[in-house]
Protein backbone atom coordinates (compact mmCIF):
# COMPACT_ATOMS: atom_id res chain seq x y z
CA UNK A 1 0.00 0.00 0.00
CA UNK A 2 1.04 3.65 -1.00
CA UNK A 3 1.17 6.36 2.32
CA UNK A 4 -1.67 7.92 1.15
CA UNK A 5 -4.02 4.81 1.70
CA UNK A 6 -2.81 4.31 5.26
CA UNK A 7 -4.01 8.03 6.02
CA UNK A 8 -6.99 6.75 3.93
CA UNK A 9 -7.68 3.94 6.15
CA UNK A 10 -6.55 6.23 9.20
CA UNK A 11 -9.79 8.13 8.40
CA UNK A 12 -12.11 5.13 8.50
CA UNK A 13 -10.59 4.03 11.47
CA UNK A 14 -11.28 7.22 13.44
CA UNK A 15 -14.36 7.86 11.88
CA UNK A 16 -15.65 4.66 13.13
CA UNK A 17 -13.94 5.43 16.56
CA UNK A 18 -15.81 8.56 16.63
CA UNK A 19 -19.17 7.05 15.80
CA UNK A 20 -18.61 4.39 18.81
CA UNK A 21 -18.28 7.09 20.87
CA UNK A 22 -21.81 9.05 19.64
CA UNK A 23 -23.45 5.58 20.00
CA UNK A 24 -22.02 4.92 23.73
CA UNK A 25 -22.31 7.92 25.05
CA UNK A 26 -25.48 9.36 26.78
CA UNK A 27 -24.84 12.90 27.51
CA UNK A 28 -27.06 14.79 26.30
CA UNK A 29 -24.46 17.62 25.11
CA UNK A 30 -21.68 16.49 23.09
CA UNK A 31 -17.98 16.60 24.45
CA UNK A 32 -16.12 19.96 23.37
CA UNK A 33 -12.33 18.83 24.34
CA UNK A 34 -13.06 16.02 21.94
CA UNK A 35 -14.87 18.03 18.95
CA UNK A 36 -11.94 20.78 19.76
CA UNK A 37 -9.18 17.99 19.32
CA UNK A 38 -10.58 16.61 16.65
CA UNK A 39 -10.52 19.92 14.92
CA UNK A 40 -6.64 20.54 16.07
CA UNK A 41 -6.16 17.18 14.46
CA UNK A 42 -7.65 18.24 11.24
CA UNK A 43 -6.55 21.91 11.02
CA UNK A 44 -2.70 20.82 11.73
CA UNK A 45 -3.15 17.80 8.47
CA UNK A 46 -4.66 20.53 6.49
CA UNK A 47 -1.43 22.69 7.50
CA UNK A 48 0.95 19.89 6.75
CA UNK A 49 -0.92 19.24 3.09
CA UNK A 50 -1.28 22.91 1.94
CA UNK A 51 2.84 23.99 3.21
CA UNK A 52 3.34 20.50 0.76
CA UNK A 53 1.08 20.68 -2.04
CA UNK A 54 0.07 24.44 -1.97
CA UNK A 55 -3.74 25.96 -1.60
CA UNK A 56 -4.29 25.99 -5.22
CA UNK A 57 -4.58 21.86 -5.51
CA UNK A 58 -7.82 22.27 -3.37
CA UNK A 59 -10.06 23.68 -6.84
CA UNK A 60 -7.98 21.31 -8.87
CA UNK A 61 -9.03 18.27 -6.95
CA UNK A 62 -12.47 19.58 -7.40
CA UNK A 63 -12.67 20.65 -10.58
CA UNK A 64 -10.21 17.75 -12.60
CA UNK A 65 -13.31 14.96 -13.10
CA UNK A 66 -16.75 13.87 -11.91
CA UNK A 67 -15.57 12.49 -9.20
CA UNK A 68 -14.03 15.26 -8.06
CA UNK A 69 -16.82 17.50 -8.33
CA UNK A 70 -19.06 15.28 -6.59
CA UNK A 71 -16.69 15.08 -3.62
CA UNK A 72 -17.03 18.68 -3.45
CA UNK A 73 -20.70 18.92 -3.49
CA UNK A 74 -21.11 16.34 -0.92
CA UNK A 75 -18.80 18.97 1.24
CA UNK A 76 -20.93 21.47 0.72
CA UNK A 77 -24.21 19.54 1.45
CA UNK A 78 -22.48 17.73 4.65
CA UNK A 79 -21.45 21.29 5.73
CA UNK A 80 -24.86 22.85 4.92
CA UNK A 81 -26.46 20.05 6.57
CA UNK A 82 -23.93 20.50 9.62
CA UNK A 83 -25.04 24.34 9.54
CA UNK A 84 -29.19 23.74 9.51
CA UNK A 85 -28.35 21.72 12.57
CA UNK A 86 -25.60 23.64 14.73
CA UNK A 87 -27.48 27.65 13.80
CA UNK A 88 -30.61 27.34 15.64
CA UNK A 89 -28.26 25.38 18.97
CA UNK A 90 -25.80 28.64 18.81
CA UNK A 91 -28.10 31.47 18.42
CA UNK A 92 -30.55 29.65 21.69
CA UNK A 93 -26.72 30.39 23.76
CA UNK A 94 -26.39 33.63 22.48
CA UNK A 95 -23.59 32.77 19.69
CA UNK A 96 -22.86 35.39 17.19
CA UNK A 97 -23.79 33.20 14.03
CA UNK A 98 -22.12 35.62 11.07
CA UNK A 99 -18.35 35.66 12.30
CA UNK A 100 -18.80 31.63 12.88
CA UNK A 101 -20.56 30.86 9.86
CA UNK A 102 -17.76 32.89 7.72
CA UNK A 103 -15.09 30.68 9.69
CA UNK A 104 -17.58 27.85 8.70
CA UNK A 105 -17.26 28.87 4.70
CA UNK A 106 -13.69 29.97 4.75
CA UNK A 107 -12.41 26.37 6.13
CA UNK A 108 -15.23 23.78 5.85
CA UNK A 109 -14.97 21.22 8.93
CA UNK A 110 -12.01 22.83 10.76
CA UNK A 111 -14.21 25.75 11.67
CA UNK A 112 -17.31 23.72 12.12
CA UNK A 113 -15.33 21.84 14.84
CA UNK A 114 -14.24 24.91 16.00
CA UNK A 115 -17.97 26.08 16.42
CA UNK A 116 -19.38 22.80 17.92
CA UNK A 117 -16.76 22.75 20.46
CA UNK A 118 -17.60 26.08 21.50
CA UNK A 119 -21.08 25.33 21.44
CA UNK A 120 -21.06 22.41 23.28
CA UNK A 121 -18.91 23.60 26.15
CA UNK A 122 -21.40 26.80 26.58
CA UNK A 123 -24.31 24.09 26.44
CA UNK A 124 -22.36 22.41 29.06
CA UNK A 125 -22.02 25.41 31.27
CA UNK A 126 -25.42 25.95 30.96
CA UNK A 127 -27.10 22.94 32.44
CA UNK A 128 -24.68 23.51 35.45
CA UNK A 129 -25.61 26.74 35.45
Amino acid sequence: MVPFEYLAIGGIVAAVAVLVYVIANRDPVGSPVLAAVLGAFFAAYTGVTIFHEGIATVWTNHTTNLWGVQVWWDLLMSVGIAVFFIVPRARAQNMAIVPWLLLVAATASIGLFAMVARLFWLEKRAATA
